[in-house]
């Protein structure tokens, strides 16, 4: 039974430190990548910036800030905001090879017409690393 015991000791071992493990997790200011998508009947344009992300197999997860310019032409009757501002957001961004898909939410501040909100949007976007 000893013997047995060292065997399938040394196998589970062996499995266990014979495998190589892809995935890490690590902090960065930049990421290299460059998304543009649709959110709140407009669209953004933004870089990843400070992060927190982890790899593995190939795929490359992102949970950080989103420095932005937010297209939106504004249809309230008056004075009218300008349609590109810049904005920061936050989110998900994932990677593969080169193409990032990224969910992106943003905060609307408040409006004489509505209250402020949080908004998810979807985008689309490219990788430089």
């Amino acid at each position: 039974m000893k013997n047995f015991l060292y065997a399938v000791g040394v196998l589970l071992s062996g499995l266990c430190f014979s495998q190589e493990n892809s995935s890490k997790v690590k902090a960065s200011f930049f990421e290299g990548i460059a998304v543009a998508g649709y959110l709140d009947n407009g669209a953004f344009i933004n870089f990843t910036g400070p992060n927190v992300n982890a790899t593995y197999k190939g795929f490359k997860f992102i949970v950080g800030m989103l420095p932005s310019l937010r297209i939106k032409e504004d249809n309230a009757p008056g004075t009218k905001n300008s349609p590109i501002t810049p904005n920061l957001g936050a989110g998900l961004t994932m990677v593969y090879k080169k193409i990032a898909l990224q969910i992106p939410f943003y905060y609307n501040t408040k409006t004489s017409t509505q209250d402020g909100k949080w908004k998810m949007g979807i985008g689309i976007g490219y990788s430089f690393k």
